[in-house]
């Protein structure tokens, strides 16, 4: 390069999955057929009414065109429709930011409310994105610890520790969580609510999996009392919907919060395509049968997921919430990492290591839900195989 990278980069990775998929695809294009159990990419369809919408919208001429910056009304109004029936949460079409990905927003909130020399809490493990954003809007991400023993909750005892440290601005929560699959409870978001008033932090949930598998009725960190003074939530049809690709996603909350993050976005993009839109409009009038199928055959994976763990003798949780189980990995494992690519480059199964999500993953691992029941049962042969062949060449 003729010029050096800009400094912001100096403590920005490329994102683990973005390394290790080309190191997939390099093993694939060589004859190995992996299976892929390391990302969250739903394998199944949208609902064909979803697919209809978008191909009737995008074979009318006036779809083509440049889109407002924060969707059509219509598609506000969907999902503010859908916010009350999914979570019970009473929103206007002005407390909705359709976002192209809830991922891009983000980088919005980061760079709509943060300086240099901010702060940010973001959890440990989590989702790397948050720390990377704010680092990018240069602040400094300051990790609260989440661990098994407390259920993978924030502490409040930690917290407070850190807000005495100053200059705390945003705090970052995703529950359900990923990747642990940890649901949260209303007490937890009442606490949480009351804490980010007190300090004037802005909390920002991250919700993008709770029609996925849960346990109890979808929870909304906006359904708390006053959540909107201080909070915003993320959402996403990635996941929910089976729209991964289609980059549908949206953040919720006060208009003002909502004005302030459009300023960030209407500088780094032109709308959302309208057929896309409209096919939003679509998929959020999936009914419970639709969701429960989804869920059927995810519950279905599940018990094979745990299967494959009991194989490799993990330790897991039953009844998580989400496309992912997390797993504790045995003791005589010494390095999760390299362990996992034994697997990899051995019985062709790709499966995440905990350690991306933060050092309290390092003896955890991540394994999707996101392919057929066939080729899990084709991975536990495999690992089983490989397991047998490794234990005859060691009693040699």
């Amino acid at each position: 390069m003729i010029i050096p990278k800009a400094d912001r980069l100096q403590h920005v990775q490329e994102y683990y999955f973005a390394r290790k998929l080309a190191e997939v695809r390099a093993l694939a294009a060589k004859g190995k057929q992996i299976i892929n159990l390391g990302i969250g990419n739903p394998d199944q369809l949208p609902s064909a009414a979803t697919v209809a919408a978008l191909t009737n919208s995008a074979a009318a001429p006036q779809s083509h065109g440049y889109q407002s910056y924060n969707g059509i009304v219509s598609l506000r109004e969907a999902i503010a429709t859908w916010y009350g029936q999914a979570y019970s949460v009473a929103l206007t079409e002005a407390e909705v930011l359709p976002l192209m990905g809830s991922k891009e927003g983000i980088a919005h909130i980061s760079m709509a409310f943060l300086n240099p020399g901010d702060k940010v809490l973001v959890p440990n493990p989590g989702y790397p994105a948050y720390a990377a954003a704010a680092r990018l809007a240069g602040a400094e991400p300051v990790s609260y610890t989440l661990d098994e023993e407390n259920g993978w909750l924030p502490q409040e005892e930690e917290l407070l520790q850190l807000i005495k440290a100053g200059n705390v601005k945003v705090m970052w929560i995703n529950y359900p969580h990923m990747p642990t699959g940890t649901e949260a409870t209303a007490e937890l978001f009442e606490r949480l609510i009351a804490f980010a008033k007190q300090h004037q932090v802005l909390l920002i949930n991250d919700n993008p999996y709770s029609l996925v598998l849960p346990n109890q009725s979808p929870l909304s960190l906006l359904s708390m009392e006053g959540a909107k003074e201080c909070c915003l939530e993320l959402n996403s049809l990635s996941k929910s919907h089976n729209m991964a690709g289609w980059r549908v996603g949206m953040v919720l909350g006060h208009p003002e919060y909502l004005s302030t993050i459009l300023a960030v976005k209407s500088n780094m993009d032109s709308g959302m395509f309208l057929p896309v839109q409209q096919a939003a409009i679509e998929a959020l009038q999936n009914d419970n049968e639709w969701h429960a199928a989804r869920n059927e055959e995810y519950a279905k994976r599940k018990v094979l997921v745990h299967q494959l763990l009991d194989t490799l003798e993990c330790q897991y949780q039953k009844h998580t919430v989400g496309m992912f189980v997390w797993a504790r990995v045995p003791d005589h494992i010494a390095d999760v990492e390299a362990y996992l690519d034994e697997i990899l480059y051995g019985p062709g199964v790709f499966i995440t290591p905990g350690k991306v999500f933060g050092t309290q993953g390092e003896r955890y691992l991540r394994v999707s839900l996101c392919v057929s029941a066939g080729q899990l049962e084709e991975a536990i042969k495999r690992i089983k195989q490989h397991t047998i062949l490794t234990v005859s060449h060691e009693l040699k």
